[in-house]
């Protein structure tokens, strides 16, 4: 019983982590226009992403552009693209291998070899992919401070935490919380499909008419 409530509940935290992956690659809200130092343009906000920038006026009115040129962003947010993109594959592939793995351990059709094997990828995976979506979310996240307490940095230029890197973190923590989940049932159902007691295994194989040495194999 416990088992089966460790895996539904793996199975859920990578679902939710894979939304959130998802949500956190398309939200533009990664880096946001902050007002300090008696900045008093408030009706504007300004919101960067991975694929486009915003403009909010009072929450009102919403205007959004797509970077114009691939090749004129910079290194590192051509390279949180891809991270982001290969996450977001990933979760989908890590969260289909779990919905496997439950169903093939609930029904125990198939040998316990081959359940750990799907409950085995898909932990390996979702820890992969909470790997995947942390790197870009706290390189962007400890940018953004760095830059908020420099001096050299003009104030209007200064951005805060937006709720994409928020969300982020919060499906890579999901993430690998089910790759751990996943990970710990494989190692005990390897561990339960061991004999304890590897001596009276081989009488029963003996008695199944296995392969078996016995008192005149020596003489």
């Amino acid at each position: 019983m416990a088992c089966c409530v460790l895996q539904i509940t793996g199975l859920i935290f990578g679902g939710v982590g894979m939304v959130g992956t998802l949500a956190a690659t398309a939200m533009p809200q990664w880096r946001v226009s902050a007002y300090v130092d008696g900045n008093i343009v408030v009706f504007e906000t300004i919101w960067e992403g991975l694929w486009m920038d915003c403009i909010s006026q009072l929450g009102i009115r919403l205007q959004c552009k797509f970077y114009d040129s691939v090749l004129a962003l910079p290194p590192p947010l051509e390279a949180f693209r891809a991270l982001m993109c290969v996450a977001v594959g990933l979760s989908i592939v890590s969260f289909l291998m779990a919905i496997v793995g439950v169903k093939y351990t609930q029904r125990g059709k198939e040998g316990p070899q081959g359940i750990s094997i799907f409950i085995l990828a898909a932990g390996v995976a979702f820890l992969l992919t909470g790997s995947l979506v942390l790197i870009p979310v706290s390189w962007t996240g400890g940018s953004i401070i760095r830059d908020f307490y420099d001096p050299d940095v003009p104030v209007p230029l200064k951005r805060e935490l937006g709720a994409a890197l928020y969300v982020g973190w919060g499906s890579s923590a999901l993430l690998l919380a089910a790759g751990a989940m996943y990970c710990h049932f494989w190692c005990w159902a390897d561990t339960a499909t061991r004999p304890r007691y590897p001596s009276l295994a081989r009488a029963r194989l003996a008695r199944a008419g296995g392969p078996a040495l016995g008192v005149h194999a020596y003489v």
